[in-house]
């Protein structure tokens, strides 16, 4: 059974989400053994605060469901001992939780590396993630906004780059 938009682990069966655009919170319970690498994520106690982090990478809606969140953004996150987050499309669309919502609207925040995956660069978003140290984008779109406060940006399809990143990280030890 699929449990999505994860806000508090309850037991390692039991789980917190957020129902009714974020007004009223729901427990679930499920009976399946096999957790997404989000739930794992929200089982561990060390994964990094988005506030706080050094690392975060954040998916934008094109990343198009929340199980991608978890099957190709989470796994690279996992990887780099980064915290996820996300632009307010993602979040409104259901892909993210509302923890993970960076911009005007959700949190700030200025990490050493930014990875901004599959986001377009809208000024609210910009708002909550320009004081970050490098920024890094990666989108298919070359007229993205996000280039333009970029310090490195790759043009190219986020679901080619996303396993053939955590593939090469894979291969190496990051600090």
């Amino acid at each position: 059974m699929q449990v999505s938009d994860v806000i508090k682990v309850v037991s390692p069966d039991i789980f917190e989400r957020p129902i009714y655009a974020g007004n009223a919170i729901q427990t679930v319970q499920t009976t399946d053994a096999i957790l997404g690498s989000c739930a794992k994520r929200l089982l561990r106690v060390a994964d990094p605060k988005l506030t706080t982090a050094r690392i975060i990478i954040s998916g934008g809606r094109s990343l198009g469901s929340a199980e991608n969140f978890t099957q190709l953004l989470a796994p690279v996150a996992d990887q780099l001992g980064a915290a996820i987050g996300a632009p307010r499309a993602a979040v409104d669309a259901g892909y993210a939780p509302n923890d993970w919502q960076v911009g005007q609207t959700g949190k700030v925040v200025a990490p050493d590396l930014y990875i901004a995956v599959g986001i377009s660069g809208a000024i609210q978003h910009l708002a909550g993630m320009k004081d970050s140290k490098v920024i890094v984008a990666i989108n298919k779109d070359l007229d993205a906004p996000i280039f333009q406060v970029a310090d490195y940006g790759l043009a190219a399809d986020l679901f080619e780059v996303l396993p053939h990143l955590q593939q090469q990280l894979a291969t190496v030890a990051v600090v």
